[in-house]
């Protein structure tokens, strides 16, 4: 593992093996975003799990691959702003895939989003952006659309 990791304030979950970080600033709603994906996947008979709610730590291995590692002490806890503290299925780490940006209802946005997009990691790497509105019904339906898409192959 790199010598760079990284504690950053983000929330990371898997759904099928894929390794989601989601980013944005405090209070835009990362947590309600990725339960939302957690419960929408359950329910679709995926497999889903928390990595970690409000610190995770990154690092890039030798090959660029990203790792997503939970602090122990807030295991398997996610906040729901409002509501409380609930407790999950979590794993220790995986691989990271993809950014999810929260676009909070009020922010302005460009109708498109920036080709290409990629959100650079402080531990070196970076991950391929999906934009995902905090009020989208159906939030892990539009995910897996986008990610289909070759733009996001």
């Amino acid at each position: 593992m790199s010598a760079d990791r990284i504690n950053l304030h983000a929330t990371a979950i898997t759904v099928d093996e894929i390794g989601i970080l989601f980013v944005g600033p405090s209070g835009s709603g990362k947590s309600s975003l990725a339960f939302a994906f957690l419960t929408e996947a359950r329910y679709a008979g995926q497999s889903s799990a928390l990595i970690a709610d409000d610190q995770i730590f990154v690092s890039q291995q030798q090959d660029g691959t990203i790792i997503a590692e939970r602090p122990a002490s807030i295991a398997g806890l996610l906040e729901l702003r409002g509501s409380g503290i609930v407790r999950l299925d979590s794993i220790e780490k995986a691989t990271l895939h993809y950014a999810v940006m929260v676009l909070a209802p009020n922010d302005k946005h460009e109708r498109l989003p920036p080709e290409n997009e990629m959100y650079a990691l402080p531990c070196g790497g970076q991950l391929p952006v999906i934009r995902i509105p905090l009020q989208c019904h159906n939030p892990w339906a539009r995910f897996r659309t986008l990610v289909s898409n070759s733009l996001y192959a």
